[in-house]
C-alpha cells in the first residue's frame, strides 16, 4: 500500500507542477504560489472537517510549520535559481537533492535498506536527475547551481519534517504547513510590491493547488506504511509526469535524455519495491 500511495504521490505531484508551470508562464510565479496555497488550504480544511480529524499535539503542529517554511524557502530558492541560472542545472540539482536529503535521513535513523533497494534509489536519483533535464543552453552560474541547491534542501526538508507528524494525522499538519507557504507568498509579494492577486483568473493556479495538496496527502500516507526513504524516493519520481503531461497536452519535445531517464526511473521502481 506504502508503494502504491508513494507512485500515485509522484502523480499528482507531477501534475500539480504541470499545471503550476503553466499558471506561472501567464502570472507572477509567486502569485500562483500565493493562489495555490489557498486552494490547498481550503481543500484540506474540509478534508479535516469532513473526516473529524483532531488537532494533533503542538509538538506535531511545530514540525508541519517547520516543513511549511523549509517548503517555501525551497520555492524561493527555486524561482530565483531559474532566473538567474541555467535551468538545465538548476531543476534536475533541486530535484535529486530533495530526494537524496530524507534517503540520508532515514539511514542515520534506522540504518541501511536492503541492497535491492539502495540500488533502486541511486538508480532513481539518476533518472530524476535526467528527466528534470531541460532544453536550456545558458551558461551555468555559481549563484545558480548554489540557489538549485538550496531549493533541493529546502524540499527535501518538507519530506523529512512534514513525516514527523503522528500517525493519523494527515490534513491538519498540511494545512498548517500550507498556511506557511502562503505567508512567504504574502511576503515576497509585498517585498516587490506587487499585487496578491493576478489582474486576469487564473482557475490553473488552483487546480495546481488542489493537485499539490493531493500529493502532499499521499505522500504522508505512504510514509505512514513505509520507510520515509521508500516513500519519499518514489513520490520524487514526479518529473516523469510532468515531462509526460508536457509531450501529451502541449507536444513539448522530448529529449533523448530525458526518455532515457524516465526508463530508468522504472528500472528503479523494479528494484525499490522488490
Amino acid at each position: 500500500m506504502g508503494v502504491i500511495l508513494g507512485l500515485c504521490s509522484a502523480l499528482v505531484w507531477g501534475s500539480g507542477d504541470f499545471c503550476g508551470g503553466r499558471a506561472a508562464t501567464r502570472h507572477d510565479p509567486f502569485q500562483v504560489l500565493g493562489l495555490a496555497a489557498v486552494a490547498g488550504m481550503v481543500v484540506l480544511g474540509t478534508a479535516a472537517l469532513g473526516v473529524g480529524e483532531a488537532v494533533p499535539p503542538g509538538s506535531a503542529l511545530l514540525w508541519a510549520a517547520a516543513a511549511g517554511v523549509s517548503g517555501a524557502l525551497g520555492i524561493v530558492a527555486l524561482y530565483r535559481g531559474l532566473a538567474v541560472g541555467r535551468s538545465a542545472t538548476v531543476a534536475p540539482l533541486a530535484a535529486v537533492v530533495a530526494a537524496t536529503c530524507p534517503v540520508l535521513y532515514e539511514v542515520a535513523i534506522e540504518g541501511l535498506p536492503r541492497p535491492i533497494q539502495l540500488g533502486g534509489f541511486l538508480l532513481a536519483l539518476g533518472g530524476i536527475w535526467l528527466v528534470s533535464q531541460s532544453a536550456s543552453h545558458a551558461p551555468a552560474s555559481r549563484a545558480g547551481v548554489r540557489l538549485g541547491l538550496l531549493a533541493g534542501l529546502g524540499f527535501g526538508g518538507f519530506l523529512i519534517f512534514i513525516a514527523q507528524t503522528p500517525h493519523g494525522s494527515v490534513f491538519v499538519p498540511l494545512l498548517i504547513a500550507r498556511a506557511m507557504m502562503l505567508a512567504t507568498a504574502v511576503v515576497v509579494l509585498g517585498t516587490r510590491r506587487t499585487a496578491l492577486l493576478p489582474t486576469r483568473p487564473a482557475p490553473i493556479a488552483f487546480l495546481a493547488g488542489v493537485l499539490d495538496s493531493g500529493g502532499n496527502v499521499l505522500y504522508v500516507l505512504a510514509q505512514q506504511h513505509v520507510r520515509l526513504d521508500i516513500a519519499a524516493v518514489l513520490s520524487s519520481l514526479y518529473p516523469v509526469a510532468t515531462v509526460v503531461l508536457a509531450r501529451v497536452i502541449l507536444h513539448e519535445r522530448v529529449s533523448g535524455s530525458q526518455w532515457v531517464g524516465a526508463a530508468v526511473c522504472l528500472s528503479a521502481i523494479v528494484l525499490i519495491t522488490a
